[in-house]
């Protein structure tokens, strides 16, 4: 069976290019699609020396910094991409991938990491913190986004299979396409990740602050917790901002190699997470070292995080983006510190093993094949 992965771009090793290799491991003979690729030789291992077959985009003047923005370019460019020789396509999609067209004798299985938000539902908050909600270079953006999001309903009637990377994005490929989609979590690479039992007297969030991440929030609510220590790990457009806002118990770090970051998760006693993200990786990082989780409760981190509501509880929620929520739920955590085992953080971070992973992906296309 000749096979094709398509994803959208590759500039950096993150979440989307996690799954990405996975997809590799389980398909080792698979071709490799995207519209860009602009990877670091030392970020590439993932590929397994595969080849990428890219669009015309990769040409395209200073698309190396600016690949961003010639979105409205790229379904055009995926359309060119000829699958047309391929038994199934897989396509990795936060963006155009799932565009990629095939045959009705071919088998197209998407995993989809969103739907674009930015054109969906996070619009209006994508325009304003891009302060294009106003002009006339809002009113192009916003003739844009309207066409991108006809391209991206239609070319959902080209997908025989969705995956969404957790039910709040079935939800919304649900409520964007009208397709029901399975769901199969991302890989976290546990084994990077050893539990630390000596906890110390700070809590920890790590981010790349941009406001959606709502850093800000957090560094604001320990400003009124003179008595608790907090280190912000990350670095992003929001840096100097955060640190203006900084008092002596709050240590901001900015952006820290690896095994500095699983330091800080190991040592906390908590880890702060107050976005609201699809899946969000950084929760069960922190609890593979043991570390329990104080959460924004909506979002991927109901799916990852286990509340005091369940059993063997790995952190506890705050319901809204205020202050006063979330000081609320570092003082429930303070009150009921022994509810919250590292074994029981541990364990629940297991379920999201590259493992599992490769497990589930396998069996679905498998059963989806004719």
């Amino acid at each position: 069976m000749k096979t094709a992965i398509v994803c959208d771009w590759l500039i950096t090793y993150a979440g989307s290019e996690r799954v990405l290799g996975e997809m590799i491991h389980c398909f080792p003979d698979a071709d490799l699609f995207s519209v860009v690729d602009f990877l670091p030789s030392n970020q590439r291992a993932f590929l397994k020396n595969k080849p990428v077959k890219t669009t015309r985009i990769q040409h395209f003047p200073l698309a190396k910094k600016l690949y961003r923005s010639y979105l409205p370019w790229m379904p055009l460019a995926i359309e060119q991409l000829d699958l047309s020789s391929y038994d199934l396509v897989i396509s990795s999609s936060h963006a155009v991938a799932k565009g990629a067209l095939t045959g009705p004798h071919q088998l197209h299985i998407s995993y989809i990491h969103s739907p674009m938000r930015y054109a969906w539902d996070l619009q209006h908050q994508y325009l304003r913190e891009t302060g294009l909600n106003h002009g006339i270079k809002g009113y192009i953006a916003q003739y844009f986004l309207h066409k991108m999001r006809i391209w991206d309903q239609r070319t959902a009637n080209g997908v025989d299979h969705f995956i969404a990377n957790s039910k709040f994005i079935a939800a919304r490929i649900w409520k964007t396409y009208r397709r029901e989609a399975h769901v199969i979590y991302p890989p976290v690479d546990i084994s990077s990740f050893t539990p630390y039992l000596e906890k110390e007297d700070y809590y920890v969030t790590a981010s790349r602050l941009v406001p959606y991440k709502k850093i800000d929030l957090i560094v604001e609510a320990f400003t009124e917790m003179p008595d608790k220590k907090l280190v912000v790990i990350g670095s992003g457009p929001q840096l100097s901002k955060i640190k203006a806002k900084a008092t002596k118990n709050i240590e901001i770090l900015g952006y820290q190699p690896n095994e500095i970051l699983i330091h800080h998760l190991q040592r906390a006693k908590a880890f702060v997470f107050a976005a609201e993200e699809d899946f969000g990786l950084l929760p069960l990082e922190a609890q593979a070292c043991g570390t329990p989780v104080i959460a924004y409760g909506k979002g991927g981190a109901l799916e990852t995080v286990r509340g005091l509501h369940q059993e063997n509880p790995t952190g506890l929620f705050f319901d809204q983006h205020t202050i006063s929520a979330l000081r609320e739920a570092v003082t429930q955590f303070e009150t009921h510190p022994s509810l919250f085992l590292p074994k029981n953080c541990v364990n629940h971070a297991a379920h999201f093993s590259p493992h599992k992973f490769r497990e589930e992906f396998n069996a679905f296309v498998l059963r989806q094949l004719p």
